[in-house]
């Protein structure tokens, strides 16, 4: 006879798909756990993973002894477990394979929008720019790749922050500061929630001269990315006009859509993967600036 926790753990699995069975399963549940721990800041109890997987304990005792053998979890002093150094290997190299794969579609914002595009991760308290592809103009936009700014003063962190709580924004603010970089940053939590509602509605992100005097930038969230990401456009405030905005971002927003099919798709993925070295860079740069 099997045991109540057995009994449970059947259960469990005879709710899973057919082939979701075995190491396969094993390795679902692996993951699931991962990301809950991620989705909870990183550090959890094994009460809690039950609570909220619906897994037995003893399935999320013996999968989290087997990830923290493999060092992609640590149990702490406290007998709760974080996410492992280990992963950071993995996410690093996944960022840049975003990147990647993100090039072809910001090649095409430049094409169509004239202005240097950009991606941007949100990596904890900080964004951080995972690809970049320049604009033609002689007078462009730059920032290096794997750059790493604080959200407040950026289109992409206003883009990438615009649907969190509120309080988990203040707390941000709390632990980064808000420096001024130019007479036009946003430099309280109070003003820059209330920049966050203007983004809901308007749909977009705007940096208008906040992080450099004479550059705007547009940005927006990328939907359904498997992390949080955001595309924009930079260039200077005399081409990024009210009426180029206009134009620019009913572009951003539907180059941000086909992105996110993209990556949602293993097939589109591996077709952006063939394509991205297509795009070269052009004349020297001007400017360095974030968007």
């Amino acid at each position: 006879m099997p045991t109540s926790s057995a009994a449970s753990a059947s259960a469990t699995d005879a709710a899973k798909p057919a082939s979701a069975s075995g190491g396969v399963q094993s390795l679902e549940r692996a993951f699931d756990l991962l990301e809950r721990m991620a989705d909870a800041g990183g550090e959890v109890g094994l009460s809690e993973l039950s609570a909220s997987s619906g897994l037995p304990l003893p399935t999320i005792h013996r999968l989290m002894r087997t990830l923290v053998a493999c060092g992609y979890v640590r149990q702490q002093s406290n007998r709760r477990y974080a996410l492992g150094p280990r992963l950071i290997r993995l996410g690093e190299s996944a960022s840049r394979l975003l990147g990647t794969w993100a090039r072809p579609y910001l090649a095409r914002l430049v094409e169509e929008t004239g202005e240097t595009a950009n991606m941007a991760l949100l990596d904890g308290d900080e964004i951080v720019y995972v690809a970049q592809v320049p604009s033609k103009h002689s007078m462009r936009m730059f920032t290096e790749v794997g750059r790493r700014v604080l959200p407040h003063s950026t289109g992409v962190g206003k883009a990438l922050l615009a649907h969190a709580p509120a309080d988990e924004v203040r707390a941000l603010l709390a632990r980064t500061g808000m420096p001024a970089a130019t007479e036009k940053t946003i430099t309280t939590p109070d003003g820059f929630l209330e920049a966050l509602e203007t983004v809901r509605a308007a749909g977009y992100a705007v940096d208008d001269n906040e992080q450099e005097m004479g550059v705007r930038c547009l940005a927006v969230p990328v939907p359904n990315s498997p992390t949080p990401a955001a595309i924009s456009i930079s260039g200077p405030a005399g081409r990024v006009t009210e009426t180029a905005t206009e134009r620019i971002v009913p572009i951003l927003q539907e180059v941000a859509r086909d992105l996110s099919e993209a990556l949602a798709s293993t097939a589109a993925t591996g077709t952006a993967g063939t394509t991205a070295g297509t795009t070269t860079g052009t004349t020297a740069t001007t400017h360095q600036q974030q968007s």
